[in-house]
């Protein structure tokens, strides 16, 4: 095989600033270079070169001789040395979650955090767990049965049993967390699998689970010195005992959406005084049907969220009331409401009275919304509003087939026992809000009389059906407004239940009351509704909004603040 022919150009030193370019493959670097003139230190165009496939290759031309050879050997030579003393450029990696220096910990986990949270064996990073075996026998306890915590207990002995049944696997020496696959997840697992001493105070009873938790811990500090072990338990008397014995413990805290209630996106935000002034020259804005657009740029876009609402209210100046429907990286759209709050505009003849009611309305009545989700006080007017929007977009715009309401069956007080019935009618009792709200909507002219009063009502709950959350695994609802009552009270694995059996064309609403939670174990940073409120916000088919004022009655009104 012939070699392939030389080249005719002579070689050509680099000018300083080609040392500074990025680096580029050999193939192009070679093409430059074959098409740079001597006399120039970048060319202009490439130039064709002549090639006879006829032409011997076995010698080479003449305009290589010892001073060309010479004169390349000092470019080599040069950019070895430039290659030395700069830096080199790496490409930029994605940014991973830094993990934690110090010494690794090891946590002893409480049998509540399983129950709790089945994957939170997966939570502690890069840490280690520990399992007494008294743990293993209340899981074992509490596996049966149809109820939320005996479904979490049954999840998390088979996320045990993968871990100890893993390819490799040895209990004597830890169970590595990422063997199945969760890689967030770096430590090991360990088991009680000798006794340990216990040097607990004479009037803890040993033979009480919490008791015996509390002596593994003080025996693996002794034995694991100057390691940190930490107890972590969702149980607050538990928590209180081990800071009495000197053991160090913390409360599960990876459930929590958010930590302070304050924190909670509110839906709606408050322009500033001067908004008009700074951004008044900048502002676009245009008419499309019954709305105006407004295209503002400035500080405060980088804030805005989709569906958020913004207001501006100053005195002697004119109001604004807006929705956020576009933003961008320094531009955001905003959209003027529709206004609930005139008669014109009711809705199953129910007129909004401030401006977050209006604003939640807005959010009802909108097709493109498939999920809302209000909090508020008690008597803000959360259900009132959902049943009007329902109605009317059932019966009047034909806009859904059906409304279904749901609500958690969590009792204030004590259990009343079973209740008599079908589904419906075993749900009656704890749709009592139902029942006053549509009392209210029933109400028609005086003019229809009893007839037209009761023709009103029948037709109104033939379209409501009253479903069991115990249920509602599998099922998909087409076209359906579906409202979830006393939200609060879910956790976030029965939220995503819910939420996930929408289908085409559906609707949901959530409501709730965070501060009225009475679910064993849930909190307000727990709870489902909050963390529902957290995953959707800046989503642009959902809205949320914190209804702050109550209309009830001035009773219940002052018994919110001060009881």
């Amino acid at each position: 095989m012939p070699l392939p022919p030389a080249p005719t150009k002579r070689a050509a030193m680099l000018p300083p600033d080609a040392y500074d370019a990025p680096a580029r493959s050999h193939h192009k670097a070679a093409r430059k270079t074959e098409g740079t003139p001597s006399d120039s230190p970048l060319a202009e165009k490439p130039q064709a070169m002549e090639f006879s496939p006829r032409g011997g290759g076995d010698r080479l031309p003449e305009v290589f001789h010892e001073e060309a050879v010479s004169e390349a050997s000092q470019v080599v030579q040069a950019a070895a040395q430039k290659k030395q003393s700069a830096p080199v450029q790496v490409a930029a990696r994605p940014a991973r979650k830094p993990r934690s220096t110090g010494p690794h910990k090891l946590f002893v986990l409480d049998t509540n955090v399983l129950m709790h949270d089945p994957m939170s064996l997966f939570r502690f990073e890069e840490h280690d767990i520990f399992l007494p075996m008294i743990v293993l026998e209340e899981l074992d306890g509490n596996k049966k049965g149809m109820t939320e915590v005996a479904r979490n207990a049954r999840q998390a002995s088979r996320s045990l049993d993968a871990l100890a049944g893993a390819q490799g696997a040895d209990i004597t020496t830890g169970l590595k967390l990422n063997s199945t696959g969760h890689r967030e997840a770096g430590g090991n697992l360990f088991f009680q699998t000798q006794a340990l001493a216990n040097h607990l105070p004479s009037s803890l009873p040993q033979g009480k689970a919490d008791n015996q938790i509390l002596g593994v811990v003080q025996a693996l500090r002794e034995l694991h010195a100057p390691r940190e072990v930490v107890l972590v338990s969702k149980d607050i008397n538990m928590r209180v005992k081990a800071r009495a014995l000197g053991l160090a413990t913390d409360d599960y805290q990876n459930d929590k959406t958010i930590d302070d209630l304050e924190l909670l996106y509110s839906g709606s935000l408050a322009l500033p005084p001067d908004f008009w002034a700074k951004h008044g020259k900048t502002v676009e804005s245009w008419q499309s049907g019954q709305h105006t657009y407004y295209r503002i740029t400035g500080p405060i876009v980088p804030q805005l969220l989709i569906n958020q609402f913004v207001y501006f209210e100053s005195p002697g100046e004119p109001s604004l009331y807006a929705r956020v429907t576009e933003t961008r990286a320094k531009t955001a759209v905003l959209k003027t409401l529709k206004d609930y709050g005139h008669l014109k505009n009711a809705v199953w003849g129910v007129c909004t009275r401030n401006r977050e009611q209006n604003f939640a309305m807005n959010l009802l009545m909108d097709p493109e919304i498939d999920f809302v989700s209000l909090t508020g006080t008690a008597g803000t007017g959360k259900t009132l509003m959902a049943l009007a929007s329902g109605l009317t977009q059932v019966l009047d715009d034909r806009r859904y087939t059906e409304i279904i309401m749901t609500r958690a069956t969590v009792s204030v007080g004590e259990d009343i026992g079973f209740l008599p019935g079908t589904e419906e009618e075993k749900m009656g009792p704890w749709m009592g809000a139902l029942d006053d709200n549509l009392e209210v909507l029933g109400k028609t002219e005086g003019s229809a009389g009893e007839w037209g009063r009761a023709a009103t009502n029948e037709l109104i709950r033939s379209r409501i059906k009253i479903k069991s959350m115990n249920f509602m695994r599998g099922r998909t609802f087409l076209n359906k407004y579906v409202i979830i009552d006393e939200a609060q009270n879910l956790t976030p694995k029965q939220m995503k239940t819910l939420v996930t059996r929408a289908g085409p064309g559906t609707k949901i609403i959530c409501m709730g009351n965070l501060a009225q939670i009475d679910t064993p174990y849930l909190t307000e940073g727990s709870s489902g509704l909050t963390f529902a409120v957290d995953k959707f916000k800046g989503w642009p088919h959902s809205g949320h909004i914190t209804l702050a004022r109550g209309e009830r009655s001035r009773l219940a009104d002052f018994a919110s603040d001060v009881l």
